[in-house]
């Protein structure tokens, strides 16, 4: 792997900063530990507002974004704007250091505008896929209308200019191949794998249960298309017949000021806490308290297609886990979690109490996943396939 050694990669990420952004942080340490050298854009946003910084060695370079956006105006103005830095910044770190790969994550599937500038100077172009854009639009507007095609459309541009592209799973990988038109051989699948030693198993914080028997743990974005309002809904039907269980939720989001009015509205503000997004440490609190962690995405064609990294990080706090029956869902979990019948938020909360209710088989299905992770899909095995694939982007002609 020496080829890859004083190269110059750079990270392009709109929708998260980073070092929040767990799997781009990952992927950008990994490979400055095998000898490259890294930069990355990204916006600003709570708790990651300084316009420049470096850590691990890595130069962090953030823009100023005018909102997270809702509706399709505030995503124009967030996706015009994210462009503008993007381009701008990117032409201040090749004056500074040429870089040899523009590395892109999506969403959305523009990064490819800002990388097509520096084609001609001969910069790779490699495609993170993170997120599949055409079903995300109609997991959240449930239509194919123009702007449904114009996704398609971006798709297609993205992996066209793109010399290979990483996939976060095999059901990724076919839509590269089947839909973006790309040669299998340049797809490679690197699953966003946590990294262990930042998930520290530790003692639970009984201060999270406010006094209840039971905590339950959500981690993620507070989106639309994440199930929060489903899940507010099955715990409506929890504190019917018992009032022994809290709910942790922990991240941010566009969505998160409506789900606190929702869960006021359903009388669950005594059993339910929105955290925001918080520190590693105070994540591990909330998270090693949490007797059941939950995955209430919806089920939509975008849902069962993704790898959810929450799962794979519940696993590694040897949690068990309820979630919705989907394609990608259950291949990272296996025995490690209960699958409610889909969009029915009766039988969720039935699975949640049915775990609360037995804990020799929480702690089987939390060792289960524990043991999935260590053996096979932890950050260890994938930053192997990152670095391999990298090798040979630097061995094309």
């Amino acid at each position: 792997m020496d080829n890859i050694k004083g190269k110059h990669i750079l990270f392009i990420v709109e929708n998260l900063p980073v070092p929040f952004d767990r799997r781009v942080w990952q992927e950008a340490t990994t490979l400055k530990e095998n000898g490259m050298d890294v930069s990355i854009i990204c916006p600003q946003m709570k708790g990651y507002t300084k316009p420049f910084e470096i850590l691990e060695g890595i130069e962090i370079y953030r823009h100023p974004l005018p909102l997270e956006a809702r509706g399709a105006i505030g995503y124009l103005l967030e996706y015009g704007a994210a462009i503008y830095w993007e381009r701008k910044l990117a032409k201040k770190i090749y004056k500074k250091k040429p870089f040899h790969v523009i590395h892109g994550c999506n969403p959305p599937d523009l990064i490819y505008l800002t990388a097509k500038l520096f084609k001609r100077k001969g910069v790779k172009y490699v495609f993170d896929h993170h997120d599949i854009n055409p079903e995300l639009y109609i997991a959240k507007y449930d239509k194919k209308d123009f702007f449904y095609k114009l996704m398609i459309y971006f798709e297609r541009q993205t992996f066209k200019h793109a010399v290979a592209s990483i996939a976060t799973n095999e059901s990724y990988k076919k839509i590269a191949i089947e839909r973006g038109g790309m040669n299998s051989k340049d797809v490679q699948v690197v699953r966003s794998g946590p990294k262990l030693d930042r998930l520290k198993l530790q003692a639970p914080k009984s201060e999270f249960k406010k006094g209840r028997q039971f905590l339950l743990g959500y981690l993620g974005v507070i989106g639309e298309q994440e199930g929060i309002d489903l899940l507010l809904e099955s715990m409506e039907y929890i504190v019917k017949s018992r009032n022994d269980i809290q709910l942790a939720i922990v991240g941010g989001g566009s969505d998160l000021e409506l789900l606190k009015d929702l869960s006021r509205s359903k009388g669950l503000s005594d059993y339910v806490d929105f955290y925001g997004r918080v520190s590693d440490q105070e994540l591990l609190d909330v998270l090693n308290t949490a007797d059941v962690c939950v995955n209430p995405d919806k089920p939509t064609e975008m849902n069962n297609l993704s790898t959810m990294n929450k799962i794979m990080e519940y696993m590694a706090l040897k949690k068990p886990i309820v979630q919705y029956d989907l394609k990608e869902g259950r291949y990272s979990a296996e025995k490690a979690s209960l699958y409610a019948k889909n969009a029915s938020t009766l039988d969720f909360a039935d699975k949640i109490i049915e775990l609360l209710n037995n804990e020799k088989m929480r702690k089987e299905m939390g060792e289960f996943g524990y043991n999935r992770v260590i053996n096979k899909l932890s950050w260890e095995f994938e930053s192997k396939k990152l670095v391999t694939f990298y090798s040979n982007i630097f061995d094309m002609k």
